[in-house]
Formats: C-alpha cells, structure tokens, sequence
C-alpha cells in the first residue's frame, strides 16, 4: 500500500441531503411508534421491539455518519465510523457509475449479488472527486459498463 493517497474524499448523507434525511427520520419515529405498539403493547415482549430497533438502525448506519474514501495505488480503503474496509482491485471485474456513485463488481458484468459481494463508492455532494475517480478507476478496473 502506498503512504500518498491517490484520492480522498468524504460522503455524509445525512448532512448532504436534509430533504431526505427529514423524511428518514419521521418514517423511523412512525416505525419505532408502530413497533412499539405491536411488540410492547399488543405482544408485552419489549425485547423484540429494541432487536427490531436495532436491526433497521444498524442497517442505515451508513447513512448517518460519514464515510471516508481512499483511493490508493493498489487498493480502494472504506472508514465508516470505526469500521475500515480495504480491497484490491483486483478484486473488481467491472463498475457502473449512478447518480450518486460507483458500484464496483466482484463480476465481469453488473449482478444482483453487488450490494452484498461489491463494494459502493458514494460521491460528496459537491462531486468534485467524480472525474478522478473515474480515471482512476478505469485504469486500474477498466472495464466500465
């Protein structure tokens, strides 16, 4: 790995687009109330509500806190919060660009499986990391789609 990043940027969704965020989190206060009346009042077991409650947070947990790229010579570098994901990118076959980022794909083609076995660069508002990533990228995955 080397010590000068290629690239760096950060994506913070929740900042970044506070019309969506607003809705998220009246739909998690509507959810949370619901669930609560189902699992606490109607079932009487509360600890179904607070694994319920964790699961659907834990599951958006990228939306709310930054996120840090790192482009490298010869591998692409992820902090989310005090998680760090690191892969090659010969780990890659191909990406696809969409309105706010990159998925790379562990196949040749796009698949279903990408969100799970791919990695999902998410561009910064502002989007000023977009063009040098992509060149970035097509040089060292090259196969765009």
């Amino acid at each position: 790995m080397s010590d000068k990043p290629l690239l760096k940027w950060v994506s913070h969704p929740f900042g970044d687009y506070p019309k969506n965020s607003i809705f998220l989190v009246v739909f998690l206060i509507v959810f949370a109330i619901l669930l609560w009346r189902i699992t606490v009042i109607s079932w009487e077991m509360p600890i179904f509500y607070y694994i319920g409650m964790l699961v659907i947070v834990m599951s958006l947990i990228t939306y709310f806190v930054p996120t840090t790229y790192i482009l490298h010579e010869d591998n692409i570098e992820v902090y989310y919060w005090f998680i760090r994901v690191s892969r090659p990118y010969s780990d890659f076959g191909c990406y696809y660009e969409d309105k706010k980022g990159v998925m790379l794909s562990t196949f040749k083609r796009p698949s279903r499986l990408d969100p799970f076995r791919g990695l999902s660069l998410r561009f910064s508002k502002t989007q000023e990391e977009k063009e040098k990533m992509l060149d970035i990228l097509d040089e060292k995955i090259g196969n765009k789609v």
